[in-house]
């Protein structure tokens, strides 16, 4: 059997009957011209798995949840009856009430006990996905595609950390291998949740906010699959964040490098996980529009087709805190680093960037939830001084490697702003700058304009790096 895609469809793709409806068809049509069955991944309808944790947070407070969990009720089977005929969408209905009722127990739990476990909350938050892979399977089944519906905790198997579980490798493939090929086989399209796993012994566990596109890789990377696709509600990847910058554009195609810095520095339409299963499988990942289907979309790649670009796009991440660790210990001694970065380690908080001097280092966190705690262990080794309210902007390209001038392109763009810390990887891939965050967006604009142009046309480097008037095409 050929290869197949996994078709991932996100929250505003899956939003209400409309949006079901024209996923049906994008569904058809790719399972006719493809010749073998999609995999299909869904999120929750856009909305409802912040409308499960806001409950779950309700229930601990002993508020009354009721009438949201029934005007969730509401929503989904007004999607249901608007897709499946009558007859056909009774069963369907009678296994959203028991996701439903399951929901009201977990609800009732945290009420008496004025609290969620992270097991209620994976639980919780896991239903959104549950109930709509149900009936997206049952619209495919009620328009004549061959569909059936898999539970996402059947085929992906994590560890047992609750709100943001790591997937099991070895576990996950076995998993998939046995239920999804011979669904595939007998001509089923598998319809699969996404975000939501289990552990070994079956408790329900979620991959963390965003993480239905990390289940399409994971999925993906184990059958193996031909393509990822990424459904959204914008045309792919752009060259900035178009909230803040009016004329950012959609980006061809990227290296896998170039999209997961991207990913990881705020680019809000891919998870940065997804990349990493596909990298290691080599698939190549499709972002496209559910309401634009013609869209070329971007295409992700190990390597993608030679340009003269210096940069594929900017991306930027707010509302981080810089923390500055400085010891005269630092000074011709080994061991210092480890000893800061274990203190990270214990308190479960990744850094963003790093910067060191022969006295001090300074790292950014995009999580402060136990910045406190860190604080509290660094300052028994160094001084610590704190400063929230700052943000990432990152350039990202392949081709900073090859001309060192983009790069101070990149430095002198942002002259005007305070700039508080700058780094280069190793991989010579991005530039990544720490502003204040009340001047992310002026900067992510003068960024943009000096690669990209006023009007969305790229500059091309002068013969002594100025800009130049040639628009790359």
């Amino acid at each position: 059997m050929s290869r197949s895609l996994v078709m991932k469809f996100g929250g505003t793709s899956v939003a209400d009957a409309a949006a079901i409806a024209n996923l049906v068809a994008l569904v058809a049509r790719a399972t006719d011209a493809h010749g073998v069955p999609p995999v299909v991944v869904v999120s929750a309808m856009s909305g409802a798995t912040d409308t499960l944790l806001s409950l779950a947070s309700s229930a601990e407070r002993r508020q009354d949840f009721r009438p949201h969990v029934d005007a969730l009720w509401q929503r989904h089977t007004d999607a249901l009856r608007a897709l499946v005929p009558v007859s056909d969408g009774d069963e369907i209905e009678r296994e959203l009430a028991a996701h439903i009722n399951d929901l009201r127990a977990l609800l009732d739990s945290a009420a008496i006990l004025r609290a969620a476990s992270p097991a209620a909350r994976d639980a919780i938050a896991a239903t959104g996905e549950l109930m709509n892979s149900r009936i997206v399977a049952a619209a495919l089944q009620a328009a004549g595609v061959a569909a059936t519906w898999v539970d996402a905790r059947t085929v992906i198997v994590t560890d047992g950390h609750h709100g943001g579980a790591a997937p099991r490798p070895v576990e996950t493939q076995r998993a998939v291998e046995l239920v999804l090929p011979p669904l595939m086989q007998l001509g089923q399209v598998p319809v699969v949740g996404g975000f939501v796993g289990a552990t070994p012994d079956g408790v329900t566990t979620t991959l963390g906010r965003g993480g239905s596109d990390f289940s399409a890789a994971i999925i993906g990377a184990a059958l193996p699959a031909a393509e990822i696709q990424i459904w959204t509600d914008v045309d792919g990847m752009l060259t900035a964040d178009p909230r803040i910058v009016s004329n950012a554009r959609v980006v061809p195609s990227l290296s896998f490098g170039e999209a997961s810095e991207l990913a990881y520095f705020g680019a809000k339409v891919l998870h940065p996980s997804t990349i990493l299963p596909a990298v290691a499988q080599g698939i190549p990942v499709r972002i496209l529009n559910t309401r634009r289907p013609g869209s070329a979309g971007t295409l992700i790649v190990e390597r993608p087709p030679a340009d003269s670009r210096m940069l594929a796009a900017v991306a930027c991440k707010r509302h981080v805190t810089t923390i500055e660790i400085t010891s005269t210990r630092m000074l011709m001694a080994y061991g210092f680093l480890r000893r800061v970065f274990e203190i990270f380690e214990r308190c479960r908080t990744s850094v963003d960037v790093v910067t060191t001097s022969e006295v001090s280092v300074s790292v950014t966190v995009d999580d402060d939830a136990r910045v406190q705690e860190i604080v509290g262990a660094l300052r028994e080794i160094a001084d610590v001084r704190v400063e929230p309210d700052m943000a990432i902007l990152s350039a990202v390209g392949d081709n900073l490697r090859a001309d060192t001038r983009i790069a101070a392109r990149v430095i002198g763009a942002l002259a005007g702003f305070d700039v508080r810390m700058v780094s280069q990887a190793a991989s010579r891939r991005n530039v990544t700058i720490v502003v204040r965050d009340g001047d992310a967006v002026p900067a992510m604009v003068c960024l943009h304009e000096e690669f990209f142009g006023h009007e969305g046309h790229p500059h091309r480097a002068g013969p002594n790096g100025a800009a130049g008037g040639v628009a790359l095409s």
